[in-house]
C-alpha cells in the first residue's frame, strides 16, 4: 500500500488492525464474523478482507496491488534498508524491478546519483544484496530440524534392517544448514532406487554416483546428499561425515590425524573408538577442529550443559511492551514448565516502536509483579528490563529507575550501522555501567537476514570479566548470539553465560533448546551458566550485583 501511495489513513488502519490481530490469541480463520467485528481496529473493510481470505486465500485490494506490482519488486522490498518510498524511487527513476537489476545499477554507480541515496546507501545496498545471495539455499537449524528428522523416518520405512543417520552440519548442530546429509548402511541393493522414486528427493544424476545421491529436496531450497556404505563400515563413515574437515585433520599423536585413525582402528561405535585411542569422548557437536582433541587427550572436556540444568528463564517480554501474552500468562506458563523463576524484561522507553515502558509503566509493572509473587510463591518473577544501549553507550533510564530493577539486560537496537571501533566502545561503555547485569545479543545479528555489527569480541568479553557482567546467548534461532565460537573464551575469562529465549510469547520458551545447543557447541557447563542457578542462588546473585 505504501509502495502505491495509498491513503495514509487507510495504511494506518491496516497497521492498527495487524497489531491487534497479532496480539490476540484466537485464530482469525476460526472466528465468527461477529467475533471479528469485536476486535479493536478491525473495521468493516478489514473484516471483509479477512472473510475473503477465508474463502479465497486472498482479497480484492491485495489482488489489485499485486497485479500492478512487478514480481521482482516484492523481492527488492525484502532488502534491508530499503523502505517502500526508496523502492518506488528506484522503480520509477531507474526502472529497477529485480534484485539483479538493482545490483547492476549499484555497481555502475547509478543509485548513488539519485537524490536521497548517495555512495553510502549504495554501498550498503551492495553489501546487503551480497549477504542475501551468499545465504541463498540455506536454512536455520531450528526451521529445518523437524523436516529432516521426518525424512529420516521416511527412508527408514522403505527398507528393513537399515542403519541411517543424519550427518554433516546437522549432526554437529550448526546454526545454519547449507546441505542435508544422510548416511545409509544397508545390504539392500534396492534402497537407492526406492529413494529415487520418492518425489521428495529430486535427484541430480549428473552430480550423483555409485555410492552417493545428490540433488534438491522438493519444496525446499536445500541441497541434499545421501551416502551409502556397507553395515560394517557404518560407524567409521558416520564419524567421518559428521565431523568438520578441521577436526578430521587434527593430529592425535606425532604422526596420525583423526581421519587416519578412523581408517586404521577397528571399532563398532564411537565410544569404543575413543577408548582405543585412550582419549576422552568428544561430543559430536564439539567436533569442529578447535582444541577439542587436545582437551580430550588431557581428559579436560567438561560435562556439558543440559537443558534440564536450567532453573529459570530470563529475558522475556509481555504485553507491557511488544509481547503477545500478559505478565500473568508468561509467569504461569514458565512455572508450569517446571522452572523456579521468570525474569521479565520488557523493552525500555526509547524502543517506542516496540511499546517500550515509560517510568510510569515500569512502576505499574513492578506493582503487578509484587502481587503475583505473593500469589505464586515459591515461584518468583524478577523485575528486569531490556534497556536500550543508547548511541553514547548509556542506559535508557535515570539512576533512580535503574535502581528499581532486580536485573538489567542491556542491548543495542538502533543505529546498527557502526564500525568495529564505535560498536565495541558503545558496548564497553554499557558494560562499565554498574546497573548492567547481562549484555544482550552482543552483535545484533539476525542469521540469514542481516549481518551483526562488527565487534572486538575479546575486548568486550574482557570488559565483562572486569565488571562482572554476564553475556547472553540469545536462544532465538534467528540470533544465537553470543556466537558459540566465543563461548570458551568467555568461560576462560570467568564470564558467566545466560541462556535467554527473548520470548515474546509463551511458545518462545521452546527456543531455550537452541540456546543450549549453541552453548554445548562452545563447551558451556552448568557451572558457568547464570540461569542454572537455583532460585535462592540467583536471588543472592542479583542482590550482590545490586549492592
Amino acid at each position: 500500500m505504501e509502495l502505491h501511495d495509498e491513503n495514509s489513513f487507510k495504511i494506518r488502519s491496516y497497521q492498527s488492525a495487524l497489531n491487534s490481530l497479532e496480539r490476540g490469541e484466537a485464530n482469525i480463520m476460526e472466528l465468527s464474523d461477529s467475533d471479528l467485528a469485536k476486535i479493536n481496529g478491525v473495521g468493516k473493510s478489514i473484516q471483509e478482507a479477512i472473510i475473503s481470505l477465508k474463502q479465497t486465500e486472498s482479497f480484492p485490494l491485495l489482488d489489485e496491488l499485486i497485479s500492478k506490482t512487478p514480481e521482482g519488486i516484492l523481492e527488492v522490498l525484502q532488502i534491508k534498508g530499503l523502505g517502500p518510498k526508496k523502492v518506488k524511487t528506484l522503480w520509477t527513476e531507474l526502472g529497477i524491478t529485480s534484485t539483479h537489476e538493482l545490483m547492476e545499477a549499484c555497481q555502475s554507480g547509478k543509485v548513488a546519483k539519485i537524490k536521497g541515496f548517495g555512495e553510502k546507501t549504495q554501498d550498503s545496498i551492495i553489501q546487503n544484496l551480497e549477504f542475501k545471495a551468499s545465504n541463498s539455499g540455506k536454512w536455520l537449524y531450528a526451521d529445518i530440524e523437524e523436516t529432516l528428522e521426518s525424512l529420516t523416518k521416511v527412508i527408514e520405512e522403505k527398507v528393513v534392517n537399515v542403519q541411517i543417520a543424519l550427518v554433516g552440519e546437522f549432526a554437529r548442530k550448526m546454526e545454519i544448514i547449507s546441505q542435508a546429509e544422510w548416511l545409509i548402511g544397508s545390504q539392500d541393493s534396492k534402497i537407492k532406487s526406492l529413494i529415487q522414486e520418492d518425489s521428495t528427493f529430486e535427484v541430480d544424476k549428473s552430480q550423483s554416483g555409485p555410492f552417493t545421491l545428490r540433488g534438491k529436496l522438493k519444496d525446499f531450497d536445500l541441497s541434499f546428499a545421501i551416502y551409502f556404505t556397507s553395515p560394517d563400515q557404518f560407524a567409521a563413515k558416520k564419524y567421518a561425515l559428521s565431523a568438520s574437515p578441521l577436526h578430521l585433520q587434527t593430529l592425535v599423536d606425532d604422526k596420525e590425524s583423526i581421519a587416519t585413525k578412523l581408517q586404521k582402528v577397528d571399532f563398532g561405535n564411537e565410544k569404543e573408538f575413543f577408548s582405543k585411542l585412550e582419549m576422552q569422548y568428544i561430543p559430536v557437536e564439539m567436533r569442529e577442529g578447535y582444541d577439542e582433541v587436545a582437551l580430550a587427550k588431557e581428559d579436560k572436556i567438561p560435562a556439558l550443559l543440559e537443558e534440564s540444568d536450567l532453573k529459570g528463564i530470563l529475558h522475556n517480554h509481555s504485553t507491557y511492551s511488544d509481547g503477545k501474552h500478559t505478565l500473568r500468562q508468561m509467569a504461569e506458563a514458565c512455572r508450569d514448565l517446571g522452572y523456579e523463576y521468570l525474569g521479565i524484561s520488557d523493552h525500555s522507553r526509547t524502543a517506542f516502536y516496540a511499546g517500550g515502558l515509560d517510568i510510569e509503566a515500569v512502576e505499574k509493572q513492578h506493582q503487578e509483579i509484587d502481587e503475583l509473587n505473593k500469589e505464586m510463591a515459591p515461584f518468583k518473577i524478577f523485575k528486569g528490563i531490556e534497556s536500550d544501549i543508547l548511541a553514547d553507550g548509556s542506559l535508557d533510564y535515570p539512576e533512580e529507575t535503574l535502581k528499581s530493577f532486580d536485573f538489567i539486560v542491556s542491548s543495542v537496537h538502533s543505529i546498527l550501522n557502526m564500525d568495529i571501533k564505535r560498536a565495541t566502545s558503545r558496548l564497553v561503555t554499557a558494560i562499565e555501567n554498574p546497573y548492567t547485569t547481562i549484555l544482550g545479543h552482543p552483535t545484533g545479528r539476525l542469521l540469514l537476514r542481516r549481518e551483526g555489527y562488527p565487534i572486538d569480541h575479546k575486548t568486550v568479553i574482557d570488559a565483562c570479566a572486569k565488571h562482572g557482567v554476564v553475556i547472553e546467548i540469545n536462544a532465538n534461532p534467528w540470533r544465537l548470539d553470543l556466537d558459540w565460537r566465543w563461548v570458551r573464551y568467555a568461560m576462560e575469562q570467568g564470564v558467566k553465560l545466560s541462556i535467554n529465549p527473548d520470548a515474546h510469547e509463551i511458545d518462545g520458551y521452546g527456543d531455550m533448546k537452541y540456546g543450549v545447543l549453541v552453548g554445548r557447541k562452545g563447551g558451556l557447563t552448568k557451572e558457568m551458566t547464570l540461569n542454572a542457578l537455583s532460585l535462592s542462588e540467583i536471588e543472592t546473585y542479583f542482590t550482590g550485583r545490586r549492592k
